[in-house]
């Protein structure tokens, strides 16, 4: 049995009365773990994948693995089990006709606001993945980058005895956030509705532009923030390249709206 760590799947197979052989496969050594499951494979071994909570290769390790052993001609099973994105989806009442998992954000906070620009038009309903301590912080980027009416939910400890879910807009959840430490308690998954698709409207875009220039213009070199808000937005680069240079230059409490 390969395992994310062997000590935790160690113990929940000792409290099923089970004992099997376990070898660790983690991101670190999944490309060295290869040769060896793959010798055991070929000896007629069958080999489980577990990971410490979820599903394999859903931002666990795997992918590598599973991308050899079906090239190598072994036949790859999947077992169906808890998946927290797809379990957050079913209970959040946000629409799952179309969706896109981006796992978790950058840690950093430069690179989390950039990655969010480029996704603030994305019409799809958006899963993240985000670790106890950033929760706080992603959900501020969020609204920063979205907008803080657009509609989101944080669901946290999913499956477990402290199970919640979080329903409100992303400015609600941010503040929220910043006062609730149990927000901030166990993995969590946070969903956000896609952008509304109709007719580009000037005075929305331009609004989104100008959020967008207030998050990213203080963490990234102008010429960075401005490729990020294009990519976002579609804009024309020239005229984002200029209000970002008046915003620059702009006296303190002069650089135009960020709400």
């Amino acid at each position: 049995m390969a395992a994310e760590d062997t000590r935790h799947t160690g113990a929940f197979l000792a409290q099923l009365g089970l004992s099997r052989p376990l070898l660790s496969l983690h991101e670190h050594n999944e490309v060295e773990r290869i040769p060896q499951i793959l010798a055991r494979l070929g000896e007629g071994a069958k080999v489980a994948l577990v990971s410490d909570a979820g599903t394999p290769l859903l931002s666990d390790p795997g992918y590598r693995l599973v991308a050899a052993v079906a090239a190598a001609g072994f036949a790859v099973v999947p077992i169906p089990g808890a998946c927290a994105a797809i379990a957050a989806l079913s209970a959040a009442g946000l629409p799952t006709d179309r969706f896109t998992f981006e796992g978790f954000l950058p840690a950093r906070g430069a690179k989390r606001r950039g990655r969010l620009a480029a996704l603030a038009a994305e019409s799809r309903t958006l899963v993240f993945y985000e670790a106890p301590h950033r929760v706080a912080d992603a959900l501020a980027d969020l609204a920063a980058a979205f907008g803080a009416a657009r509609p989101a939910v944080l669901a946290r400890e999913l499956t477990k005895l402290h199970e919640s879910f979080y329903r409100d807009s992303l400015g609600a959840l941010a503040t929220a956030a910043g006062n609730d430490a149990n927000m901030s308690r166990g993995e969590a998954v946070i969903i956000v509705a896609g952008a509304e698709v109709g007719e580009p409207d000037a005075a929305a875009a331009s609004a989104l532009v100008d959020r967008l220039l207030g998050a990213l213009l203080p963490a990234l070199p102008l010429s960075r923030a401005v490729d990020a808000i294009v990519e976002a937005t579609g804009e024309r680069r020239n005229a984002v390249y200029e209000r970002a240079l008046a915003r620059k230059s702009a006296p303190p409490g002069d650089a135009g709206t960020d709400a």
